[in-house]
This record gives C-alpha cells, structure tokens and sequence, in this order.
C-alpha cells in the first residue's frame, strides 16, 4: 500500500523526490553524486537541488539505510534480477533521517554493466554501480481510524496511508475517531469526539497523541489517567449536552396546580351559572337577552378554561391536539353567542322601513350553526391530515421543554379569527348609541372589546417581548389570557343580570329606558319578543293594561289641553295644573315654552311630569281628577 501511495504521487509530481544519487563503483575507488532539494519548503517545490560529488569510502557507503540489503539477497542475484525483462528495482523499508528529522523510502536499482573493461577486468557483481531515489513520507498521513468511515477515507487517498485502519485508542463506547489530515508519518492523527448523549470532561475533542500516550500509560504503568479521555454520559432524558448539568427546563407543579385550580373552580361556577340562568328563564332580565344564547355562551367558557387542563402536563401529542380544539373551539362558541345577538340589534335599527323585523332565537341558531360546522370540519382535517404534536424550544438559559408546533394550519385559522373578530368590533361599535332594557348591547360590546384588547396584548407578550419564556412563565400567560377573556366575558355579560336578581328589580325596567320611549316588548331579540318558550300571560296583561293606560292618558290630556285653548273663559282649579301659579312655575321650568300661553305651557310640562310619574298613579286617574 505505501509503495501505490508514493507510485500515484509519482504520476501526478516529482516533488515527492528529495534526494537522488548515483554510486560508480570503479575499484578500488568509489564516486558518489548526490542531488538534494532544499528543505526550505515542505513539502520540497525547489527546482534547482544541489548537487554534490564526493569520493566515500566503501564502509561508509554500505552503513547507509538506502543501501542496506535487507532482503539478505546479494547484489549479484539483484543484478542477475534486474536483468530480466520487465525487472524493477528494489524498495528500503521506511526509515527515519536523524538530520532532516524526516522519514524517507529509497527507491534502489543496479546499474548493469556495459561489458568488458579496456583493462581486460570483469565488472565487480558483489558491489555493482547503483542509482536510489529517496522519497519523502512524512507528508503522507497514517489513518487509524474504524474502516467502517469510508467517506473521511477518500477524501485525502493520495497523502492517506489506510493500513493502520482500526487502531486507534479512542474509547468505542463513548465516542468516535475522527480522522484529522496533516499530522503526518506518526500516531494519534485523529482526535477522538464523544457520540451522541455524552460530553467530553474538557468541554472539547481528546487529541489523538495524548490518547495514545494515555493509553500506554494504563496499559504497561496501570495509571488510571486514560480515564480523562472517557466521555461522560448526559443526564437523563438528554439526547445531547454539554456538560452534567440538565438540559431541560424544570416544572413547577405546585405553581401550576394552583393555577389549574382555580381554573377548574371556575368551570365549576360556570357550571352553577348555567343552572341559574335556567332557573330564572321566565325573569325579563334573562328572558330579554335570550336564555339559549347565554347558555351557548357559557358552554363555549366552559370549553375554553379546560385549555388550562390541557397544557397542564409536559406536552405530547395528545396534549396539543386537546390544545388545539379547546382554544379555538371555544373562542369560536362563545364570541359567536354574543356577537349573533348584537347583530340582530344591528339589523333592527338599520331598518328604514316601517317593516318590522322578526327575528327568533331558532333563526339566529340557524346562523350560528355553519359558523360553528367550518370549525369543526377545519379543526377534523387538521388533526387527521397533520396532527399538531409537540417541538422542542430552549429558554432564556438554554433549557429544553415541550411546546406545541405552529404550522401554516395555525396561522390561516389565527387570520380567520382576526377577521371575524374585526368585524364583531365593527358592528358593536355600530350599535354603541342604540338604547336596549338592562344595558344589554353595552355590555355585550365591553365584552367583544375586552376579548379583541386581551388577544392582541397576549400575543405581543409571547411572541415580542417574552419569546423564550420558560415553561412555567408560558402556563401563567394561558391563564392570564383565559381569565382576562373568558372570565372577564362572564362577568360582564351575566354580573348586571344576577345583581338585579339579587336587588329583586329583575322585572322592572329602568326609568332612563321609559323616558326614551323604549316599550317593554323591545329587547335584544329584536322588535318584539321572540323567544321559542310559551308566552307568560300574566306578563303580557300587565305589559298590554300599560300601554292602554298610556294611550289613554295622552288622548284624555290633549282633549283637555285643546278644551282649555279654544274655551279662554274658563277657569283651571285652583292648584290643578292649569292654574296660574302652576303655569308660571312650568313656563320657567321649560326653555322652549317661552312663546306659548300659559295652558300649552302647562301642557308640555304635565306631559314630562306624566312620563316620569307613570310608575306612581295612573295617568287616566290623574287627569279625570283635573277634569273633576
């Protein structure tokens, strides 16, 4: 093999030739003429060598490596050799020069005599005329690495001696010969490099000298210190380290069992809540903002607090996928349940006909349904065609957890909500003047604000100014996000309700709605109650015996009012509204009767004092009393 390695060498360049010489053995004198590169350079590129012609004795010449027979053959049976057709010359064993400190191989072949001499004498076979080439070695690498790296054996096959292939010292088990070119004609040209799941103890490579010089060491003087060049195995659970210390990131469980409680409480209150809102059905403040959508509303919290529960554990592939489905699924649920009742208010006040609009809680469901039926069959393909499973991310020290992948399915899911979302703040802020029983379109837009508000400041957090948080961090941004969403939501929507519950006001309306015309059959289901359960008769008597007492009381006041404008003689009860004292006081309660007469004057006001004292006495019992 190393005579093919300095052959090849020899097709491509001389340079491999540092020496050459020719010994002319003509007895009893010898002649020596020798050429040596400079060794200036390495390897030798000088094209001038220097030559150099001397007169050795024979004993001299025969001490020479480049001379010595070592195949114990003679000179005469090498020139009887050489003579054959198609003979080559010989080749030394590698040999070390003491001067140049270099390794070298000496190519030798015999000189065939010419015949006779003109003296008459025969030429001397036992030491004939030679000519030797003397290569240089050094330069040509030993690899002792495993056979088995086939690719690090051709890269370098012109200057790589592969005889030694297997005999490196590197301990198998925890690590690797690597082979490193340009050490040259020596051992330990490798470096040994720790395999997966051990680190070095010098948080580097083990050189390849000092390796062979351990190993030595341990196996003739026993010394243990071949043990430094041992890797070290990684800590549990750890593909690969650096060093002892744990390469993921530690889970708080007290911390986040906490905070699953309190989740857990909250689905449990949300739960209570349902039964309540069923129980007080028939309640106006419940029957007005329609029962089934607040329960819809409510099961949609329910499903989006179980997120916590979610990603409670060290994430897996289960994990995401229950992540997955109860986020958006609930987001979806809940923000759908409000936002379909605030559009129905929408619709009725963009009406500019006298047309009145009809719309049930069976037809808004029967909009809410293929909503709901694109983010089930969405949510079904993603997790059947690519299942969300967990990746590995490091924190701000380096520590490795589980997090669940984001994909291109997550980002057109997560513009689809941004839209939809868009449009639910659109059209709350469009019914943000229209005048409702119980505040209910307010309230409902706080809620789609607050849920708009509390995704966009989550995100920033995650992504912008915290993006690798550690694990514990990330489950208190979840519930962060969760209770600033879900539960403020629910305290908006059903706080006001359950504190006219508590206040017994759950069937009265407030004074501010009368006074603004709103009647008691108007409500978030639209331009009259529209609910699918059986009409309260008791309720709807009281509600029709107050819109004919209203009616009634204003045909009764324009009778009079018109009475006392064409008859002037007559003259108003003392104290009654129409007297003088009362119409001077009204006049200068109203700014926009100064040009009026004293009854008109008396009238508007009356109207006013009726509207806002309807809840009192009885119009008709208070102006057959004027009439008397």
């Amino acid at each position: 093999e190393l005579l093919k390695l300095m052959m090849q060498n020899l097709l491509k360049s001389d340079e491999v030739i540092s020496k050459a010489r020719v010994l002319l053995h003509d007895a009893p004198s010898l002649h020596l003429i020798s050429s040596q590169r400079r060794l200036s350079t390495y390897p030798p590129t000088d094209p001038l060598p220097k030559v150099e012609v001397s007169k050795p004795k024979l004993s001299d010449v025969i001490s020479q490596p480049w001379y010595e027979d070592r195949s114990n053959r003679s000179w005469e049976h090498r020139l009887q050799q050489q003579r054959n057709p198609g003979s080559l010359g010989l080749w030394s064993y590698p040999y070390f020069e003491c001067h140049s400190k270099r390794w070298y191989l000496t190519y030798t072949a015999v000189i065939p005599p010419s015949g006779t001499h003109s003296s008459g004498n025969t030429p001397d076979t036992r030491n004939p005329s030679l000519v030797s080439l003397d290569m240089d070695v050094t330069r040509l690498d030993i690899n002792q690495c495993d056979p088995e790296d086939q690719q690090q054996h051709n890269q370098h096959s012109d200057t790589q001696v592969t005889f030694f292939l297997g005999t490196h010292k590197c301990h198998n088990q925890s690590s690797k010969c690597v082979f490193t070119p340009g050490y040259g004609w020596v051992r330990g040209g490798y470096k040994c490099e720790c395999r997966k799941g051990y680190f070095p103890r010098n948080n580097g490579t083990f050189n390849g000298t000092l390796v062979d010089m351990a190993w030595e060491s341990i196996r003739y003087n026993k010394n243990p210190i071949y043990q430094m060049y041992v890797c070290r195995r990684c800590p549990e659970d750890c593909p690969e380290c650096k060093s002892d210390e744990p390469c993921n990131a530690t889970y708080n469980w007290t911390f986040r069992i906490v905070l699953l409680t309190i989740s857990s409480l909250c689905i449990l209150f949300t739960i209570v809540l349902m039964g309540l809102v069923y129980h007080y059905r028939s309640v106006k403040v419940f029957r007005l903002a329609s029962p089934t959508f607040l329960c819809i509303c409510l099961i949609g919290c329910i499903i989006m607090y179980l997120e916590m529960a979610a990603i409670f554990p060290v994430l897996d592939t289960y994990s995401c996928v229950a992540t997955k489905w109860t986020r958006h699924l609930g987001f979806c649920i809940t923000f759908s349940s409000l936002l379909m009742k605030t559009w129905r208010v929408s619709l009725t006040y963009r009406v500019t006909s006298a047309h009145k609009i009809k719309l049930t809680d069976k037809q808004l469901l029967q909009w809410l349904t293929p909503i709901l039926l694109i983010v089930l069959v969405y949510l079904g393909a993603w997790t059947l065609s690519a299942t969300p499973g967990p990746m590995s991310i490091t924190d701000y020290n380096d520590l490795k957890f589980k997090q669940c992948r984001y994909d291109w399915w997550d980002h057109s899911l997560a513009v689809g909500e941004v839209i939809f979302l868009a449009w639910g703040v659109k059209v709350c802020f469009s019914v943000r003047k229209a005048e409702s029983f119980f505040d209910e379109a307010k309230y409902i837009s706080w809620a789609v604000y607050n849920i708009a508000l509390v995704n966009i400041v989550m995100v920033t957090f995650h992504l912008l100014i915290f993006p690798k948080a550690g694990p514990d961090i990330k489950y208190l941004f979840g519930f962060l996000r969760t209770q600033l969403s879900t539960s403020t939501t629910v305290l908006f929507i059903f706080g006001p309700k359950f504190n006219r519950i508590v206040q017994g006001t759950g069937d009265q309306y407030d004074n501010r709605a009368r006074a603004k015309g709103v009647t008691a059959s108007f409500s978030l289901n639209g331009l009259g109650v529209m609910n699918d359960e059986p009409a309260d008769l008791s309720q709807e008597n009281e509600e029709l015996k107050e819109e004919i007492q209203k009616l009634a009381a204003q045909m009764e006041f324009m009778k009079i009012v018109h009475m006392e404008m064409n008859n002037r003689h007559l003259k108003p009860k003392p104290g009654g509204y129409f007297s003088e004292k009362n119409s001077v006081i009204n006049t200068a309660q109203s700014p926009g009767a100064k040009n009026l007469p004293p009854p008109v004057q008396a009238a508007k006001v009356s109207d006013a004092s009726n509207e806002n004292s309807s809840a009192r006495l009885s119009p008709a019992a208070e102006l057959a009393s004027e009439r008397v």
